[in-house]
């Protein structure tokens, strides 16, 4: 029996951890802990679901989680963070099990695992193999424009959208300092910081990241094939990330309530569009979560 504390359950991923948690087999054993909602942010409470745990879950704000993980300081406890504290920290596995051949042994290992951003998830998947590859320069002015569906902007977000209609779509992040910025850079394999540009649009799951590319501009002028073949052969095998044909239409909440992500190069001969589609809070957040707590308890 391995016991699970959910830190912010009530939140749109812990929620949704708690739901994929509750429907996987009996035979896996899990058990979940919960805090009474009135004890929440009690100290001396939190302190003790985390030593009656083997793994706690953090869906929390930034300083939350820190706080959290300070007060596991000395206790038996795995801890992985959804939260965007740790993700380029020291100590901390990233939770992305298919980024590399070694990262899920590393996570399986770890103590510390820190969940990837939904817009990072896409965008590292794309670039990482290209930059290892020497295909696209690490140096290379790239521009990240991405859309996600509305539930990932938080709560005051969903409801505007949910009780009042909200807005059809918009732009954010326009001070070029996303919170996700300093991630997708480090993960690509980037030395120069990327354009982001993310948006959200009026459905409530599922999200594309585009990169768009002019291939004269790499170095030996690789071809869209050549790009494909790189992404294959990076992917190849995995469970939940695939490499499948471009389309010349792409909708965004295709790949709602599950936990799979599509890469695809789209390309004219002289131009490709990167992009990769997945469920905002799938992959994007409660689906790699429990793709990382059970790979942490040997599941």
């Amino acid at each position: 029996m391995a016991r699970i504390f959910i830190d912010g359950e009530a939140g749109t991923t812990g929620l949704g951890i708690r739901q994929r948690i509750e429907a996987l087999p009996v035979s896996y054993g899990l058990e979940i802990l919960s805090i009474d909602p009135a004890l929440r942010k009690d100290t001396a409470a939190r302190r003790s679901m985390l030593e009656q745990a083997d793994v706690a879950i953090l869906c929390l704000p930034d300083d939350a989680a820190r706080e959290t993980v300070a007060l596991a300081e000395g206790l038996d406890v795995r801890i992985l963070d959804a939260s965007t504290a740790h993700r380029i920290a020291d100590g901390w596995v990233y939770g992305f099990p298919e980024m590399d051949a070694e990262q899920e042994a590393a996570i399986k290992s770890a103590r510390f695992v820190a969940n990837p951003g939904c817009y990072p998830t896409g965008a590292i998947a794309l670039m990482r193999p290209l930059v290892r590859a020497g295909l696209l320069p690490a140096d290379h002015p790239v521009s990240i424009n991405a859309v996600s569906g509305y539930s990932g902007a938080g709560r005051v977000a969903i409801e505007e959208h949910e009780k009042n209609g909200g807005p059809a779509f918009f732009l954010y992040g326009l001070n070029l300092k996303h919170k996700h910025l300093p991630e997708i850079r480090h993960y690509s394999g980037l030395t120069r910081q990327p354009l982001f540009v993310p948006s959200v649009g009026h459905f409530p799951q599922g999200m594309i990241v585009s990169i768009p590319l002019h291939l004269k501009d790499l170095p030996g002028q690789p071809s869209a094939a050549e790009l494909e073949a790189v992404l294959q052969d990076a992917y190849e095998g995995c469970a939940h990330v695939r490499v499948v044909p471009a389309e010349t239409r792409l909708e965004a909440d295709t790949l709602a309530n599950t936990d799979d992500m599509e890469l695809r190069v789209h390309h004219n001969g002289e131009q490709v569009v990167l992009t990769a589609r997945l469920d905002n809070l799938g992959k994007g957040a409660s689906g790699a979560a429990i793709q990382n707590l059970l790979l942490m308890l040997g599941l």
